[in-house]
């Protein structure tokens, strides 16, 4: 059996966002642009960037939430985006996410009983009886006391109603969660709470983990490799431990250097190396290197050239021509 549980190549989304009046061409707005990662089983796979960078739209292509304008997604061997409809629903019980608002997650006319049991019955699993034991099961299993088996989502905090979501997509036993954003909604006192009972529930059930997050302190806390998008694409790909130390591409760098540290003594305004301005537009991206505009670094290449993801080091991969000279130096 391999080690890969998802492996994904060239995936690519575009939304048609309206046309051109004056040609009637269509206008295409590219969320995700020719991504490729790997998985590994019982990892946890960070995926972090800007707002808009296209972190969550991956995540729903892996899930096949929504369909892949190009490309290919394999899980546990399968390509999976030539699944018809019964094939893919079995292929859910595998697949499951956490939401990021834990409250609107949830229907506010079900219990939370009925919640975490709803997955076993749509997927056919067990007497309704049988059903109700599992749901017990699991919220003793994400830290909830039983006796909250017919209560509603109005009368749990933020933090239980997440709790309540963990349950709901590890009722299934999936080999796969996807976390989008998990702690990002909840009280800064609850986050760590959160975060330790998904590391214990991975070791406990032998889960892999896809984490989606914009705070790269928890990023660094919690997974094992971590994905570096910038308008939809990969710029860096490696350990969490090695990316943090030191990272490669200028972005990279300058999302490090935006993290906050506890220490009164820094400066209230870290330096961000030089980046400035704004991402550019998804739908007009720039030719060549899509930062090159912001880049600090930038050479002439960096305007004619896209740059590849390319390994640099052992499973150290990143598209920046500092890095690895382009094809004409090459030569």
């Amino acid at each position: 059996m391999s080690d890969t549980l998802v492996s994904v190549r060239g995936l690519t989304k575009r939304f048609r966002v309206g046309q051109r009046q004056l040609f009637r061409d269509a206008v295409y707005l590219t969320a995700v642009d020719n991504v490729s990662f790997d998985v590994k089983r019982g990892e946890v796979l960070g995926i972090v960037g800007e707002s808009g960078c296209g972190k969550t739209t991956a995540a729903r292509l892996v899930l096949r939430l929504i369909e892949a304008t190009a490309g290919e997604i394999r899980f546990d061997g399968a390509d999976i985006t030539k699944l018809g409809r019964a094939a893919l629903r079995k292929l859910r019980r595998q697949m499951q996410l956490v939401f990021q608002d834990p409250l609107s997650s949830l229907n506010p006319r079900m219990s939370v009983g009925v919640t975490i049991a709803e997955s076993l019955r749509f997927h056919g699993i067990g007497s309704r009886e049988e059903r109700q034991v599992r749901a017990r099961e699991m919220l003793d299993v994400v830290g909830l006391s039983r006796r909250y088996f017919n209560a509603l989502p109005h009368e749990f905090s933020g933090g239980q109603c997440q709790r309540v979501g963990i349950a709901r997509a590890l009722v299934l036993r999936p080999k796969l969660v996807v976390l989008d954003e998990p702690v990002s909604a909840l009280d800064v006192s609850v986050r760590s709470q959160i975060l330790n009972l998904l590391l214990d529930l991975r070791r406990e059930f032998g889960l892999t983990y896809m984490m989606i997050s914009h705070d790269l302190a928890v990023v660094k806390r919690v997974c094992d490799r971590t994905a570096v998008l910038y308008l939809g694409r990969v710029v860096e790909l490696a350990e969490s431990e090695a990316l943090y130390r030191e990272p490669l591409h200028p972005y990279s760098r300058a999302l490090i250097n935006a993290i906050p540290t506890p220490d009164p003594k820094a400066k209230r305004a870290r330096d961000l190396g030089g980046i400035e301005g704004d991402v550019p537009s998804p739908i007009d991206p720039p030719k060549g290197c899509r930062f090159h505009t912001r880049c600090p670094y930038r050479m002439p290449v960096c305007e004619r050239e896209d740059p590849q993801l390319t390994e640099v080091a052992p499973g150290r991969f990143v598209a920046c021509f500092l890095h690895h000279p382009p094809a004409a130096a090459a030569a």
